[in-house]
């Protein structure tokens, strides 16, 4: 499975649980750690864990498990690492704080259209 295949399935399953501005920044050309990063804002910690843990449960399923994961204790922020594609799943004030997509503002952002249905990226702008 290719890296931006991995980065739609993992923003599909965390919009099938209700994520809040879900994005996906490709960052190959500014970094060697990964290619994509999946950052989306739970309501709660415990919504940021179901998030995680559905992201996990879908991409194992489909034979690909995460090499890492971190931030389950606290789940402010809860990171897990597919090597190619690295998730990055925040309560609001904690995406706030980080602010990721301001940090790598130079990414390349793949629009919602490529990855949501038409009338649900029409919603997320």
């Amino acid at each position: 499975m290719q890296s931006k295949e991995i980065a739609i399935r993992l923003a599909r399953a965390l919009d099938a649980k209700k994520a809040l501005n879900i994005r996906i920044l490709a960052v190959e050309a500014l970094t060697t750690v990964t290619e994509y990063f999946v950052i989306a804002t739970g309501t709660s910690t415990t919504h940021v864990g179901a998030l995680a843990d559905e992201a996990e449960f879908q991409l194992g399923q489909q034979g690909v498990p995460a090499l890492r994961t971190e931030g389950h204790d606290g789940k402010r922020w809860v990171l897990l690492d597919y090597g190619c594609v690295i998730v990055h799943v925040f309560t609001q004030e904690a995406h706030d704080y980080y602010d990721l997509e301001h940090l790598w503002a130079d990414a390349k952002a793949i629009p919602a259209s490529e990855w949501l249905p038409e009338e649900k990226a029409a919603q997320q702008g």
